[in-house]
């Protein structure tokens, strides 16, 4: 049976993926809150062998797991298909049976790259997911997988003071001032970890289940975006042009949505903080980065 703590109340929590940008923000923010956290990297806990799993839920013995670990090389995923299912489908089939029979509460994060991007408007969570790449098509079966007594976070353009991600790209480049080209006919939500973080620690405490998107306010596209990075840092964004999604050389072999903006219409609706707008996370994070 799983655990009903409640609001405020110390857990222990394992965090799954605990080495990408949003584990590590999110044990983070667990710990930081008073709770017990053992933060699992692949190299703790590699959620693709199921005795494995298993054997660490059961040792741990956590009130709680949040599961962020996945396989998101999109491109790769497209030649590498076995590899995809087994991490983001079949694995979180083994992290859901280890939390029912440990009893652990399971928040399962997910990926906008569920939709098809054809939506003019930005997609809720009652809107039909027809993924275009094996990605998308592996995380929607994890979702599934999760099962409907978990929680199921969709998230997405994520980033974070940790590891590689937009905000990080476009510093970079500004710094070694080469060409600037991004995409102009994709646009989605940019979202970052801490903000996401503080999301899954509130529906993980009120143990809500079903799914939530879960993204900072606001859209953009790439181009968009990479000029609000640059403006945020005190660059010009002229620097940045604009591209196709045709044009990008080489192209990549897995389908982008067009449009894959999350509307978090499950907080709203259930009366839930809504994250800020993610103009004001960026200036944080670019103060941070270049600080």
């Amino acid at each position: 049976m799983v655990g009903t703590a409640q609001e405020g109340d110390a857990v222990r929590v394992l965090v799954t993926g605990a080495s990408g940008q949003l584990g590590r923000d999110t044990a983070e923010r667990f710990a930081a809150s008073g709770h017990e956290v053992v933060a699992a990297g692949r190299r703790e806990l590699d959620v693709a062998h199921r005795d494995q799993v298993l054997s660490v839920v059961g040792s741990v013995g956590p009130d709680v797991v949040v599961n962020c670990a996945a396989f998101t090389a999109v491109d790769d995923c497209e030649t590498d298909v076995d590899r995809a299912y087994q991490v983001n489908a079949m694995a979180v089939r083994h992290v859901a049976e280890a939390a029912r029979r440990f009893g652990a509460y399971l928040c399962h994060v997910s990926t906008d790259y569920v939709f098809s991007g054809d939506k003019r408007g930005p997609y809720h969570e009652w809107d039909r997911p027809v993924p275009r790449s094996v990605y998308g098509a592996s995380k929607l079966a994890g979702e599934q997988e999760a099962g409907e007594e978990a929680t199921v976070v969709r998230t997405s353009w994520l980033c974070g003071r940790h590891g590689s991600n937009m905000v990080a790209t476009v510093l970079r480049l500004a710094s070694e001032g080469g060409p600037m080209r991004f995409v102009d006919d994709q646009r989605g939500s940019p979202s970052f970890t801490p903000d996401v973080a503080a999301v899954i620690e509130r529906l993980c405490a009120d143990r809500r289940p079903g799914l939530y998107h879960v993204t900072n306010q606001g859209s953009a596209s790439w181009y968009e975006f990479a000029r609000e990075i640059m403006a945020a840092a005190g660059h010009d964004p002229d620097r940045v042009a604009p591209i196709t999604t045709a044009e990008l050389d080489p192209p990549r072999p897995a389908a982008r949505p067009a449009n894959s903006a999350l509307e978090n219409r499950a907080l709203r609706l259930a009366g839930l903080e809504l994250p800020a707008d993610f103009r004001e996370p960026l200036t944080r994070l670019v103060a941070e980065l270049i600080g």
